[in-house]
């Protein structure tokens, strides 16, 4: 029965849930979701309310941690509406019966952000993370509506409104080819805006159908580097204390031998699976594939999805398969050898399996390391 489950002692999970599946209102060139739809064509475009209600109680019986949080993702989540989202609290509230913190976060590209929308994020506490690749020039080259016009004036419509209800969102900009060559105006567009949060998401997307290793829009491993040098510099001088950028924040942890909140840095994946709209699990966001499918919550209990072997061979196998060059790698307790959908290259002694940002991340850690090291000694982490 699934009232019946016994807890983990030391479940810890995030679980991307996709309510509408792959489908978008944009038409992004670079995204490697879309794609996606082709799993589960035939099926009704938004998850069941029954379904709703039976992955929510499941989560609520799987979570051995506070807060429970709901992450809400897509595609783009807000097609399911508004009222898909007030079904799910109503649901959470309904069967919580120890009174257990919950936290739902959402996904959003923001063109379909009004006061409504607002008004109910605002009102239920949602973490709110909305796209955007920087000013409007920078970020119409590849963030387009289905058209083929530049979405930014209706993206940052919705971020203001975001802001107007005192909803802080969070800012997810994919650094790609065009954006990696102005970090700084990148960074400073959005300090113009009163972020707080930025979270810098390297493109790379593999390009199987030509003699190059990724697609033209993906970030080269130094430019990445360089980009994230450039903003961390100015961030040390001027916005220490004013602006979180997630990717320093896990750097920083190493200071404090803290784990990494972050996928891609922990030894172990399989943390952050994905919930698809018709109830069937996967391994990752970046691993929806037939392969990786663990099974459906229809017919087996979330927390056993979570617990299956292939998926716990699926997470230990991230650090397991480093090549040795990683392994001696002096900034490896920052890196881990990043997420392994990256891991495409050779090594400099020909070992498969190196990551393809190896270069850039290897030149920021170490360009970061100085201040890492200072911040250790002052927490006395460090002798």
């Amino acid at each position: 029965m699934i009232g019946d489950v016994m807890p983990h002692p030391t479940r810890s999970f995030q679980l991307f849930v996709k309510p509408i599946g792959a489908l978008c209102n944009l038409a992004c060139k670079y995204c490697y979701y879309l794609d996606k739809q082709d799993l589960h064509r035939g099926n009704a475009n938004v998850m069941s309310e029954e379904l709703l209600e039976k992955y929510i109680i499941q989560h609520l019986e799987a979570s051995t941690e506070e807060p429970v949080l709901f992450s809400w993702h897509g595609g783009e989540p807000t097609l399911a509406g508004l009222d898909f989202y007030r079904k799910a609290v109503e649901i959470q509230e309904k069967n919580n019966p120890h009174q257990k913190l919950i936290i739902n976060g959402i996904q959003t590209n923001g063109v379909n952000l009004n006061d409504d929308w607002c008004r109910f994020l605002a009102e239920k506490k949602f973490l709110v993370g909305i796209s955007m690749d920087g000013p409007k020039t920078i970020h119409n080259k590849f963030r387009i509506s289905k058209s083929g016009k530049g979405t930014f004036k209706k993206v940052l419509e919705g971020y203001n409104l975001l802001k107007k209800y005192a909803i802080n969102p969070e800012v997810l900009c994919v650094i790609n080819s065009y954006n990696a060559n102005y970090p700084l105006a990148t960074y400073n567009f959005f300090k113009s805006l009163g972020t707080e949060y930025i979270s810098f998401l390297p493109l790379v997307n593999r390009d199987f159908a030509s003699q190059t290793s990724v697609t033209l829009d993906s970030v080269s491993a130094k430019a990445f580097g360089n980009f994230l040098i450039e903003i961390f510099d100015e961030w040390q001088i001027r916005d220490i204390g004013k602006i979180k950028i997630q990717l320093f924040e896990e750097a920083f942890r190493t200071a404090f031998k803290q784990d990494h909140t972050l996928c891609i840095f922990k030894k172990t994946c399989g943390g952050v699976p994905v919930l698809e709209k018709n109830g069937d699990f996967y391994s990752c966001d970046h691993f929806v594939s037939k392969e990786h499918r663990i099974g459906n919550i229809n017919q087996i209990h979330l927390s056993a999805l979570l617990d299956d072997a292939q998926q716990q061979a699926f997470g230990t196998a991230k650090f397991n398969t480093l090549p040795a060059y990683c392994l001696s790698c002096e900034v490896l307790a920052m890196c881990n050898g990043e997420c392994p959908k990256n891991r495409f290259i050779k090594s400099p002694a020909g070992e498969n399996g190196l990551n393809y940002l190896c270069e850039g991340y290897k030149n920021f850690f170490n360009h970061c390391s100085p201040f890492v090291d200072a911040i250790a000694y002052l927490a006395g982490s460090k002798v």
